[in-house]
């Protein structure tokens, strides 16, 4: 069965579907490689870019206070940074999620808007 029909209908509904699908799945795992969206999560409550400060004198009542500032507040900072991120790496993660689902569906009627052409483009004619 080495018709030339049977091949293009092989490639066309078994073949080429599954390489779209391993496509889609190299374009999501590298969307989440280059957000570190899961990095980001393990981390997001870690000071922004490690900066804090070491406590001192435990009887500096003032020092430690601004230390605990300063601290708190690089960890605030490093959230609010850390959400931004992880925000759009997930809906950058959908919308490549959905740009594939579409492609990988518009493979399935291309056949399909081939014969609806042809019909059409006869009908034209006469």
């Amino acid at each position: 069965m080495n018709n030339i029909v049977f091949q293009m209908i092989a490639w066309q509904f078994f073949d080429m579907p599954k390489e779209i699908l391993k496509g889609l799945k190299t374009f999501l795992l590298f969307n989440l490689n280059y957000f570190s969206v899961t990095s980001l999560i393990k981390t997001y409550l870690s000071p922004w870019r490690r900066y804090g400060s070491r406590y001192g004198n435990p009887f500096d009542l003032w020092q430690n206070f601004q230390v605990l500032v300063f601290n708190l507040m690089s960890r605030i900072i490093g959230a609010v940074i850390r959400t931004f991120f992880i925000i759009f790496g997930i809906m950058s993660e959908l919308f490549i999620l959905i740009i594939g689902l579409i492609i990988f569906i518009t493979w399935f009627l291309f056949p399909v808007l081939l014969i609806i052409g042809f019909v059409f483009g006869i009908s034209l004619l006469s």
